[in-house]
């Protein structure tokens, strides 16, 4: 796995239970999947060389995440590497633009939007779909970074003032709550399905995921997972597909794209028959896909975020807290607290969903370190 971030690190977990040898690609040996991994090459996934000697100790190469130049891709499949996903599926997550034009043209369902260089661009476009409208980075956005609300044509000006970003704009759509439909496509075609998850945001991070989504109808449902198996066809994904929907009056729209396992699968380790993790793997070794029926009526899981008191470095000393739960299951990624940054998260599952959310919380506060 090229990248050694929290995803490579649960990963790694699932690896050993399936017995296969697992390697990763670090920038650093601090880093999470690093910790904990025994093959562990440091390099930069930005440098081909270090890419090509890498994956030639490899069988089959994935990411945890998709920031690897793409050219590089092409090269190593070009080179007979079995890389997934491949050079024709990463374009549409590392360049938002290309995504949105490509899902339109096969008429997928997504929000009005634009490609824009100035101000004049943002106003002629808010002039058709109104004020305020939605700025988005065409890439390396992710956990709210890269998207700003423009509410006139002076924040437009003050971010292009800024520079150095593609962007486009798109409608402020008005959706009644935000979605996600994971999937798990194999090459040989074979493709499963966990239950759609509600997803909570906070200042563009998600902090909550409730499996599965509370109260939505079941042709909802179906709606949402057809068109994530679809994308996964379309877009001939190997291994997971994570589709961020907005649900609105008459259906979703797709809002973002991920092509590796997804924070709103994390709920799956702990909640699902088969987690996102292990399907993951079983999908770009072509192996048969394991079930991903939920384990329990419901399933909570919260993210952990760095706390921001004088206490919140210390996390070791708080765990025994959060542990006096006996239901609550905790998944810490060994990194460094900052405030707001993911340092892990805890799921709960069973039948009472406004119980399981308040003890789900009450593990994660008495483990930030915030004054009472």
């Amino acid at each position: 796995m090229i990248g050694a971030g929290q995803l490579a690190r649960m990963t790694q977990q699932a690896a050993i239970a399936l017995g296969i040898g697992f390697r990763v690609l670090a920038d650093s040996a601090a880093d999470s999947a690093a910790l904990v991994t025994a093959d562990v090459t440091i390099g930069d996934y930005r440098d081909y060389a270090d890419l090509a000697a890498f994956a030639a100790e490899c069988d089959v190469v994935t990411f945890d995440h998709e920031h690897v130049p793409l050219e590089h891709v092409e090269k190593l499949v070009a080179s007979g590497v079995r890389i997934y996903p491949g050079s024709q599926a990463l374009p549409f997550v590392q360049d938002k633009l290309r995504m949105r034009a490509h899902l339109g043209a096969l008429g997928f369902p997504v929000p009005a939007w634009s490609p824009v260089e100035s101000t004049a661009q943002v106003v002629a476009f808010a002039g058709q779909h109104g004020w305020p409208v939605v700025a988005k980075a065409a890439s390396g956005g992710y956990d709210g970074k890269g998207v700003w609300v423009l509410a006139s044509a002076a924040d437009a000006d003050a971010l292009f003032a800024r520079g150095g970003v593609r962007l486009y704009v798109e409608q402020h759509v008005a959706f009644s709550r935000e979605l996600a439909a994971l999937v798990a496509r194999s090459p040989s075609g074979r493709s499963a399905a966990w239950p759609v998850v509600q997803t909570v945001q906070d200042d563009g991070i998600c902090v909550e995921v409730l499996a599965p989504a509370p109260e939505l109808a079941p042709e909802r449902a179906e709606q949402a997972t057809r068109l994530a198996l679809r994308i996964a066809d379309e877009l001939d994904v190997v291994g997971l597909l994570a589709v961020e929907l907005f649900e609105v009056a008459d259906g979703v729209l797709v809002n973002e794209l991920a092509m590796r396992p997804h924070n709103s699968g994390h709920w799956s380790i702990d909640g699902a028959v088969t987690s996102q993790f292990e399907q993951h793997l079983r999908a770009v070794l072509d192996w048969p896909l394991g079930d991903t029926a939920a384990r329990a009526p419901h399933t909570v899981m919260v993210n952990l975020l760095g706390g921001t008191g004088p206490e919140a470095a210390e996390l070791g000393a708080r765990i025994p807290a959060a542990l006096s739960d006996g239901d609550v299951r905790l998944h810490l990624y060994g990194k460094a607290v900052r405030a707001g940054r993911k340092i892990g998260h805890v799921t709960i599952s069973g039948d009472d969903l406004v119980d399981l959310r308040a003890r789900a919380h009450r593990a994660t506060d008495a483990l930030r370190g915030e004054p009472a």
